[in-house]
């Protein structure tokens, strides 16, 4: 799943990511690692977060940085079927 952002979040994010994320290293992702160094996920994307530690645990550090992304993704209808 997709979370949307703005290119003025993603560049928050960007900068969020490179100073607090425990699972990035020199701009790589150390979950993707197998050997080889891969690029973080969030610090080449400018469309959405696509990493589930990155939504879960690096965001809601900066609380103004969540809220207006909420706003970028509102919930879907609680009731029923979501596409």
């Amino acid at each position: 799943m997709r979370f949307r952002i703005t290119l003025k979040q993603a560049r928050k994010i960007h900068h969020l990511v490179r100073q607090a994320c425990c699972n990035c290293y020199q701009g790589n992702c150390l979950l993707l690692d197998d050997g080889e160094p891969h690029r973080c996920v969030q610090i080449i994307s400018v469309h959405g977060i696509y990493c589930q530690y990155c939504l879960k645990a690096v965001l809601p550090m900066d609380r103004e940085l969540r809220k207006s992304s909420n706003k970028t993704n509102p919930t879907k209808n609680q009731g029923g079927k979501t596409s």
